[in-house]
């Protein structure tokens, strides 16, 4: 080190009035301004540490020059480039009287920061909660000319994965595992699957450490391995960084590399609760900010309202949260460049400071206003862990997508062969008109899926009757019970090839559903080629081979994995799959958009005892994007074949077979042009929970 850098390290530190907007700490030419809101707060203190001194310092800020109205702000001169800080604040502690929860013994995390100091994974946080743990942000990256893709939402395919568990198993061979930059690794194989989006499982800080349950089995004390328990709505965690000092600039490598790819990136974001849970819980930042401003609070017993399961919820309409929530949207859309976000349950975002639910909930507006945010994707869960459950109903803004949660019901129980599910079926195929048709919605305000990483994987759906999350270490109480699976005849893993045939054909059906129905499919990393997590339907705490993502399937089950690139490719090939509106049922010149028939052309059976539903979809009416016809053909009984009668072209055309989910691979999934003919008025016969799709050709096809 020469002598000026010396000097620059032993720089004095002075304290000056600053500034009281941004908040956040923001690098200016003078210093770094420091701004923190707290209406209640009796004093503020920033500490510091950093440089060639040892130990923290601490500059009370005096209210007199470091407050503006609810704003403390101070700016500090002579700061080291590795400045750390933090906030002791006093006030009153009156947890069940005035609601404040004030500790100046505590140094807190700035609800702006957007780095925090982390460990490696896994190890302690002795920072949190007594050491200033937040970074300033001085980074200058070059984003090369990167922009957002705006791929339309109805041409979308999401992928849903959690970036530690993609690339931790040692058989994903990255050299960076667990890491925002495994993810750059493994980018060729999402370009090869088709995707168009990956949907990020929570990437804010959060500690892992927290989770305090055992397994059982081992011994081994659980983490919170999902990470739906931020501590901040900023900072991404550092522990998913290769390079744990550059956090910030490896999520921008990610997602400038997956744009050059094709693919966008969607997170999945948590702002219903934070991780300082209710009362009993740990006070890192918003508890000892200003407690009854950030979360909602009983009026009478000052006990924290709890409709996100988690101990607290956040206060989202309060206009100084809404504050923070659109900041952070919109820095990770102009600093990160993400494409779109899935709100965790998003139906609280919707409730007032009471928790009653709201008619048009402000946070939920400007959401969907807000002109920096205009072309992200915005995508809600929209239900909430005390029984609030809004699909179809969550807004009625267009903007606004869906977690279709009714979809994955009934494409689970007509694939379990339940009674009386053929018409709930039909509705989600074409694209859940009952739900979004409404205020002029469209069929791609749904997101359709199966499975989520929250439930069965799709391998553990046909092989599993009830939840296994004894590991999980709360005696198999956690974890819903409302699965709609079926084990195909056997409990878990089975040599059987009957067995093992049935659960093939069960999830390669499962895909066609869900690749060829209208609105926007989304899968979960490791579904395509057989993933599973051994009955396990609430993984949260399993960061071990139950939640990580095993590549020796992939080879394993090569013929599924085969199976979901054609769907995906098949889907992005013909716009009939990708409609813009909801289908009419007669049309004056080319007939129905869609066609629907039990066993035989024009009689469509409705009938609680039907296990059998087969649709066409008419290409000619799609006007100036004219495509092929498609007829497909769903058998759901447990046992029996179905005979169905091909109904005739909607033009001059020869039909093909082009999916048959009863024969093995590669016969399952066809190209067109060497496909068998299939005569108008023939017989199909469709196997036991399988699937048949024709299609049709202009030129003569193969006799």
């Amino acid at each position: 080190m020469d002598s000026s850098d010396r000097g620059k390290m032993k720089k004095k530190l002075t304290l000056k009035p600053g500034s009281p907007l941004p908040y956040g700490s923001t690098v200016t030419p003078d210093g770094i301004n420091f701004a923190l809101f707290s209406r209640h707060a009796e004093a503020v203190t920033l500490v510091v540490a950093g440089g060639d001194r040892p130990g923290w310092r601490e500059f009370p800020l005096d209210p007199a020059s470091h407050r503006t109205g609810d704003v403390w702000h101070a700016l500090l001169t002579g700061a080291p480039d590795d400045l750390r800080y933090g906030y002791r604040l006093s006030g009153p502690h009156d947890p069940t009287g005035s609601g404040h929860a004030f500790d100046r013994s505590r140094i807190l995390l700035d609800p702006y920061a957007r780095e925090i100091h982390s460990p490696a994974w896994g190890n302690p946080r002795s920072c949190l909660g007594s050491e200033p743990c937040c970074l300033v942000d001085r980074h200058r990256y070059d984003w090369e000319g990167d922009r957002p893709l705006r791929i339309p939402l109805q041409d979308s395919i999401i992928y849903e994965l959690h970036v530690r568990g993609f690339t931790r198993h040692p058989s994903s061979r990255v050299e960076h595992p667990g890491t925002f930059r495994g993810i750059i690794e493994k980018i060729p194989y999402l370009k090869d699957l088709g995707v168009t989006a990956v949907e990020l499982m929570p990437v804010t800080e959060f500690n892992e450490n927290e989770a305090t349950f055992v397994n059982p089995f081992t011994g081994e004390r659980l983490k919170n391995f999902w990470g739906y328990s931020p501590l901040s709505f900023f900072a991404p965690k550092s522990a998913y960084s290769s390079d744990p000092e550059a956090p910030l600039d490896e999520f921008r490598d990610m997602v400038k590399a997956l744009h050059r790819a094709g693919i966008e990136v969607i997170l999945d974001i948590v702002y219903n609760h934070t991780a300082e849970g209710g009362a009993d819980g740990p006070t890192t930042s918003f508890r000892g900010i200003d407690n009854t401003i950030y979360y909602l609070l009983d009026p009478w017993t000052r006990a924290y309202l709890n409709f996100s399961g988690c101990g607290n919820t956040c206060n989202c309409n309060h206009v100084i949260v809404r504050k923070l929530i659109m900041d952070a949207l919109r820095w990770w859309v102009v600093d990160m460049h993400v494409d779109g976000f899935r709100f965790d349950l998003a139906s609280i975002l919707g409730r007032d400071r009471d928790g009653s639910v709201l008619a048009n909930p402000p946070v939920v507006e400007m959401i969907a206003e807000d002109p920096v945010l205009a072309d992200a994707k915005i995508i809600a869960e929209a239900w909430d862990a005390a029984g609030l459950y809004q699909v179809g109903s969550f807004s009625s803004h267009r903007r606004w997508a869906e977690w279709n949660g009714r979809f994955r019901d009934d494409v689970r129980a007509f694939l379990c062969g339940q009674a009386g599910t053929v018409p709930a079926l039909a509705t989600r195929i074409a694209g859940s008109s009952d739900l979004y048709q409404r205020q002029g919605r469209r069929p791609c305000n749904s997101i359709n899926f199966v499975t989520s990483h929250d439930g069965f994987t799709l391998a553990d759906l046909v092989s599993y009757n009830s939840k296994h999350n004894l590991a999980n270490g709360e005696d198999n109480r956690d974890g819903d019970n409302h699965n709609q699976s079926w084990n195909s005849g056997i409990e878990g893993p089975s040599r059987s090839r009957a067995i093992q045939g049935l659960r093939s054909r069960r999830i390669r059906t499962m895909a066609v559903i869900l690749l060829l129905s209208q609105g926007v499919p989304m899968l979960v990393a490791g579904d395509e080629f057989g993933r599973t997590q051994q009955g396990n339907n609430n993984a949260w705490c399993q960061d071990n081979e139950i939640g990580w993502v095993d590549w020796r399937l992939a080879a394993q089950h090569s013929g599924q994995l085969r199976f979901f690139r054609e769907l995906i490719r098949l889907r992005k090939a013909h716009p009939i799959f990708r409609r813009d509106d909801f289908f009419q049922m007669t049309d004056a010149v080319h007939g129905p958009e869609i066609s629907w028939q039990g066993l035989r052309p024009g009689e469509p059976d409705w009938s609680d005892e039907c296990r059998t539903l087969a649709f066409l979809l008419n290409g000619a009416a799609l006007g100036d994007e004219e495509d092929d016809d498609f007829f497909v053909m769903l058998n759901a009984s447990r046992t029996t074949e179905a005979r169905f009668t091909v109904p005739a072209p909607t033009r001059e055309r020869g039909w093909v077979r082009i999916i048959d989910t009863g024969r093995p691979a590669p016969a399952d999934f066809v190209d067109p042009q060497q496909a068998d003919a299939v005569e108008c008025g023939a017989s199909v016969t469709v196997r036991s929970m399988g699937c048949v799709v024709l299609q049709s050709l202009v030129k003569e096809v193969k006799r």
